[in-house]
């Protein structure tokens, strides 16, 4: 593990990747990049001119032609190498993580591998875009289905898996032969670049990949409206997610979008409540909460809701908050102030209805953005927490009678990416499987969002797929063609 100090010296120089090469902030505007755990500047990045845009946006078509030009066995080789090296360089692309993030050391290390399993992922997919022949009504003809790539890509990063999300980008387009330029977030720009890097030393094409950093609107407003731009792939807020997906679709390019969740976790009454409380606490309170697929909204059967909220707060009263370069700690900060502001309203409202806070509810006193692990009870259905997605360390609460309540507790948002069920009832499991409207159901586990797995939402949750066979299709165009 890193000691902060050294790390924090480490911290890479700004700079950008423009049509296949590192350019260095040189003389252009820059950004601060913040240390959340210190409260502190970390470094700086690059901000975008017009000039850097339009030399992405170019390098971008011709680098498509390069790339998918090369056989699927040729981009794997490249993609193999970078899962590779990223897995020999774990320690440094963990070191960017907690330092940009915050993360525990643990977890950065674990956002390593699966990042790096991404890449892997794509490497072998990328050989599997089969087609097929459907017989052909006349004699001697032949129809043929191809898969080809969709085309350049934009994407946009978010800043709560800063290895991940990049990679899952990347790899998914550039495994099925896509080019792809990259709006890096300004929160946490050194992790994708650092990717990046990786990519151009293992060898992949000028023009296949460009990531640039800066003005969030100015960037996406060029990339958008870019006529050479096939596909906007965009990780977010519904919000604006609903914004693009418009202006995508209004110019005919594909929006690929992975939006906001508010992830009901339905608990009933048979299931062992000491161990699940213990889990349930881990998957709350990893990236304290800053995940879209945390679960948030803890529906318990009431035979053991009062023991489940007793043993669940216990265990967020001691979960270990702290420097996540240090041993022991389990949660580190929230991304910056706008975070703490944002946790603070759900508190108040929920003061203001005479909710149970049973631990937790404010900042903790030390420098940086740290916020305590917090437990809201007997939370009603119109109370904010059990509408608008926390994207933090707050946990809600509350009981429910019948199986049917709580289905339609569940599915009685808008917001459809994850869900949880729990039970040792295997027809109980069957029904909610299927009665629950998610773009994931997790039945008596936590884990979602895997390399192999398809990833992505229902309903104001999203657009296609990312991640598994899926996560590649939504990167390709399907062509017909007849042969007489």
């Amino acid at each position: 593990m890193n000691n902060r100090n050294e790390a924090r010296a480490r911290y890479p120089e700004a700079g950008q990747i423009i049509a296949g090469e590192w350019v260095p902030a040189g003389d252009r505007q820059t950004g601060t990049v913040m240390d959340p755990t210190t409260g502190t500047p970390l470094g700086v990045y690059a901000i975008a001119s017009e000039a850097d845009i339009s030399t992405a946006l170019a390098a971008t078509e011709a680098g498509f032609r390069r790339w998918s030009a090369m056989s699927a066995h040729a981009r794997g080789r490249i993609l193999h190498d970078v899962a590779r090296t990223m897995r020999a360089r774990r320690e440094d692309l963990a070191m960017l993580v907690t330092l940009e993030l915050g993360k525990p050391w643990a977890e950065s290390i674990a956002e390593v591998e699966q990042a790096a399993g991404m890449w892997e992922w794509a490497a072998e997919e990328g050989k599997r875009a089969y087609g097929r022949i459907i017989p052909a009504r006349e004699d001697g003809g032949r129809q043929l289905v191809l898969i080809e790539p969709l085309g350049p890509v934009a994407a946009f990063g978010s800043w709560n898996a800063p290895l991940i999300t990049p990679s899952r980008k990347m790899a998914g387009a550039l495994g099925a032969g896509c080019s792809i330029v990259l709006k890096a977030s300004e929160e946490v720009p050194a992790c994708a670049l650092a990717i990046g890097r990786i990519a151009l030393e293992c060898g992949l094409p000028e023009g296949a990949l460009s990531i640039l950093t800066g003005d969030a609107v100015q960037i996406s407003d060029r990339l958008m409206d870019a006529p050479q731009i096939r596909g906007i792939s965009f990780t977010g807020s519904t919000r604006i997610g609903k914004m693009l997906a418009a202006r995508a679709v209004g110019q005919m390019k594909r929006p690929i979008m992975e939006l906001g969740g508010h992830a009901p976790v339905l608990i009933f009454d048979d299931v062992d409540v000491e161990a699940l409380a213990k889990t349930a606490l881990a998957a709350k309170f990893r990236n304290a909460g800053q995940i879209c697929i945390c679960p948030t909204r803890f529906l318990v059967q009431r035979p053991i809701y009062a023991d489940f909220t007793a043993a669940l707060t216990e265990l967020a009263k001691a979960h270990p908050v702290g420097d996540g370069f240090d041993d022991g700690v389990k949660m580190g900060p929230v991304v910056d102030p706008r975070r703490i502001a944002a946790m603070d309203e759900f508190i108040v409202d929920a003061k203001s209805r005479g909710l149970r806070i049973t631990t937790g509810g404010g900042q903790v006193q030390r420098d940086g953005n740290f916020y305590a692990p917090t437990v809201i009870a007997d939370v009603p259905p119109d109370a904010m927490i059990s509408n608008v997605e926390p994207f933090g360390p707050i946990a809600a609460v509350a009981p429910f009678d019948t199986y049917e309540d709580a289905i339609a507790e569940a599915n009685r948002l808008p917001f459809a990416l994850a869900a949880y069920v729990h039970s040792e009832n295997v027809h109980t499991i069957n029904r909610a499987l299927n009665d629950v409207q998610s773009g994931s159901v997790i039945c008596n586990g936590w884990r979602v969002s895997l390399p192999e797995t398809p990833f992505g939402g229902m309903k104001d949750s999203g657009i296609f797929q990312e991640g598994g066979i899926e996560g590649l299709r939504a990167f390709q165009n399907v062509k017909y063609g007849y042969i007489a």
